[in-house]
């Protein structure tokens, strides 16, 4: 039989067919009809997807994305209501929840009988500390010093110290460049250069804005829509939006860019899966499709430029010079190129054979000889349709277009068969008569010589002084008829021939602006359309089918009733603001879940990109409500909130297993120990790096090849990430993919990983130059030396 309940569905819901005593034949229960309120609760129940109360009080079955359950959704799902500033609970312990980040950590311990492990001993927790805030081992000397010192305030200090190294930047931007799945490279593109000549400036702009605290509500505004703040001539910021634009480019398909942008934007800073209603109303989430496509306009909004600006001016030096100079002369070199194919192909397609080539394949069937053109490289694509645009309306208007057939008796006498002449008499238009096409093409190339050659003499820039013939030069000759090009679109009129040599002419400024020591760096910005984009709903998700048109605006379940549309250009600082309000429930607490997350090796949160109904709850709600009303109301301020993290007992916990408290939680989700953790790629490269004392501690920079022989000396967050050919070293130690937003690093135990550590010449080196280090040769006696490396 049929379901009692499906879910979402009343109509087919056999539960409240019978409850709503809908028919005679099925009435529960069958003596008396349930209170009408007690009906109407199990209505709602299955319109929310009917979900197990077991497991969830919402559960994770399907919704709808009616405005109904848009609004219930507010109210009810735990990441759609906002933060409630919250005070910390009493404890019995008190002694050891010196922190509010301990009170909300300990209530639960102390609920379910547990108690907390004992504090890690100096040494463990000064490099757990270092390796956390930094990336970087302390040294043998910050050691000593820190389990030297017995004051009150001595761990306070380590913090502080570490919180304002230029190093702290390095480490937390590396995360944040996962999250915007940070690479050097495009991916697959074809014949264009693969180099992004200017991401780097963005992982500086990352690196230089977690060190200087920038408030995270403008952390996201300018990486969202830095370009509409204005910023006088300082113009560092700009390089903040290649948040949105160091993505994969899909062959440069539009429409899968901005899915790429949209899915930053928002599992990144939202933990929402928007990208899921691209197709169809996300199956779980309150996101209908028509919001995807409200966002996708601000976007489709939004165009790159062609020049980038500069972030910062170079001094001039012989470098620079150098750039500058090579730089004219490739580009004189391509406009040269393009101004001598555009008076070329401008003369050309004004003559009578290239007009009758053109004619042929506008009457061809199917395709087939555009196609054979193309191979051919004889034909220009966007060329063939302007023909194909003006033979229709030849069609459709011959008399009022051609002034009459009478110019067709001009042609030679001897060009006309017989045949010709009676399918011109049986069709309006001789040339798209059915007949001449397929029984006659060899007639068919002889008209259209004889015809192209009348057409080529009005294909002329000078007035003609009878008017029929003066109309047909117009249509001719004008820009919008189909011998009419202009300068700036000659990149898309070049035939297949000359296409080879433009795509390999302007590849050369883009590997030099890559490669050249010289060559300023500049923002990936985006800027506004002039006139912005109302995007249509793409149905199933394809762009050759669009449905109904959508303003630009915000997500209705994040945005107050009734919903406003964006106003200012493409709605993207209307967008960056909403994202950044103190009003937005996800915002705050997506970062605060990401910092903890990084200090405790998992997020009160357990999904970090999912804050939806697919998403786990949070283990810890109050706890993460609290840091996200006071990140909020202490200025957004990430270095604080380490502050208050690492300063709690429970962040200073030893990792020591205790087998009666594993049983009882063995996921540690009530955090009654620290994690252990392993050390990601990056920290455990700069560890051999600093242990050798080679370790180049600069800052910013080009990126450097880490897989070339010798290995740059350059810490691992200046790294090349070539997205498409990411090194193996790279994948063996479970690093962030680079082709989308990553949320956390996923670690593996695999022989690669060993291998390297034996046998890679990076490995070897750094082990010889660690041994011939000055301070380890000097000492007297090999007891020393081993010690001394030790330490080291």
């Amino acid at each position: 039989g049929s379901p009692s309940v499906v879910a979402g569905d009343l109509a087919k819901s056999k539960l409240i067919e019978a409850i709503g005593y809908k028919t005679e034949d099925l009435q529960m229960p069958p003596k008396e009809q349930l209170p009408a309120s007690v009906v109407a609760d199990f209505e709602a129940w299955v319109k929310m997807g009917a979900p197990d109360p077991r497991t969830s009080a919402k559960g994770v079955a399907p919704v709808s994305a009616s405005a109904a359950d848009i609004e219930l959704a507010k109210k009810e799902w735990w990441s759609f209501v906002a933060p409630k500033k919250v005070e910390p609970p009493a404890v019995k312990n008190a002694a050891w929840a010196k922190t509010p980040v301990d009170a909300f950590i300990l209530a639960k311990l102390e609920e379910k009988g547990l108690s907390p492990s004992a504090q890690v001993d100096r040494r463990t927790l000064i490099r757990r500390l270092t390796f956390d805030l930094l990336g970087l081992p302390p040294s043998a000397r910050e050691v000593a010093d820190f389990e030297g010192d017995s004051s009150a305030g001595a761990y306070g200090k380590v913090v502080d110290r570490l919180l304002a190294s230029p190093h702290y930047g390095e480490r937390w931007g590396r995360y944040w460049l996962d999250v915007a799945r940070y690479a050097d490279t495009k991916g697959y593109v074809f014949e264009e250069e693969r180099r992004y000549p200017y991401a780097y400036a963005f992982r500086d702009w990352v690196i230089a804005a977690f060190n200087s605290d920038l408030p995270y509500d403008r952390f996201i505004i300018d990486q969202l829509a830095a370009d509409r703040l204005g910023g006088g001539s300082d113009k560092s910021a700009l390089a903040a939006m290649g948040f949105l634009t160091v993505g994969r480019r899909f062959l440069n398909a539009q429409a899968d860019i901005i899915d790429d942008r949209l899915d930053v934007v928002g599992r990144g800073l939202m933990a929402l899966s928007i990208g899921c209603a691209r197709c169809h109303d996300h199956k779980f989430d309150p996101i209908p499709t028509k919001d995807y496509y409200s966002l996708y306009g601000v976007f489709a909004s939004s165009t790159e430029p062609a020049d980038l600006p500069e972030v910062t001016k170079n001094e001039k030096s012989p470098d620079t010079e150098d750039f500058e100079t090579k730089l004219k002369d490739l580009q004189a070199e391509l406009e040269a190129f393009r101004q001598t194919r555009f008076e070329l192909l401008k003369a050309e397609i004004r003559t009578a054979p290239v007009i009758a080539d053109y004619l042929v394949a506008a009457h061809a069937t199917a395709g087939t000889v555009e196609s054979q053109a193309q191979e051919k490289g004889k034909l220009s694509r966007r060329v063939l349709e302007r023909w194909k645009a003006y033979l229709a309306l030849v069609g459709k208007e011959p008399k009022s277009v051609f002034a009459g057939w009478a110019l067709l008796e001009k042609l030679p006498e001897d060009a006309i068969t017989t045949h010709v002449e009676e399918a011109a008499v049986a069709s309006a238009n001789p040339l798209v008569a059915t007949a001449l096409r397929e029984q006659w093409p060899e007639t068919l190339r002889e008209v259209a010589e004889c015809y192209g050659t009348l057409l080529a003499k009005y294909a002329k820039p000078e007035a003609m002084t009878d008017a029929h013939e003066e109309q047909l030069r117009q249509v001719l000759y004008a820009e919008a008829g189909p011998t009419g090009i202009k300068f700036e679109e000659i990149d898309k009129m070049l035939a297949v021939r000359d296409k080879g040599k433009l795509a390999e002419l302007k590849k050369k400024p883009e590997v030099l602006k890559a490669t050249h020591p010289g060559s300023p760096a500049r923002a990936m910005v985006l800027v506004d359309l002039p006139q912005p984009v109302q995007a249509q709903v793409f149905k199933r998700g394809n762009p050759a089918s669009p449905g109904d048109a959508v303003p630009r605006a915000f997500l209705e379940v994040l945005s107050p009733s009734p919903r406003e549309p964006f106003k200012e250009g493409s709605g993207r600082l209307e967008l960056a603001k909403a994202i950044a309000s103190k009003d937005n429930p996800l915002t705050a607490r997506v970062m605060v879940n990401r910092v903890w997350l990084h200090h405790f090796g998992q997020g009160l949160v357990r999904t970090p990109s999912d804050f939806g109904r697919r998403g786990e709850q949070p283990t810890h709600p109050e706890l993460l409500d609290y840091l996200a009303v006071r990140f909020m109301e202490e200025g957004w301020s990430v270095k604080k909130l380490h502050k208050w993290i690492v300063m709690s007992a429970a962040y200073q916990q030893a990792s020591n297993d205790d087998h009666a408290k594993r049983l009882a939680d063995p996921d540690n989700r009530l955090w009654w120990k620290q994690n252990r953790q392993r050390l990601d790629f990056e920290a455990m490269r700069d560890a051999v790096l600093a242990s050798t004392g080679e370790l180049d501690r600069s800052l910013y920079g080009r990126a450097v090849d880490l897989s070339a022989n010798p290995s740059p000396k350059r810490r691992t967050v200046y790294g090349f990430i070539d997205r498409q050919n990411l090194p193996s070293m790279f994948r063996a130690f479970d690093f962030a993919s680079p082709d989308s937003h990553s949320p956390q690093r996923y670690f593996t135990t695999v022989p690669q990983q060993a291998l390297f550590m034996m046998n890679s010449p990076f490995v070897i080196g750094s082990a010889k130059a660690l041994a011939k280090r000055p301070d380890v040769v000097a000492e007297a006696s090999p007891e020393k030396r081993v010690e001394k490396l030790y330490r080291l």
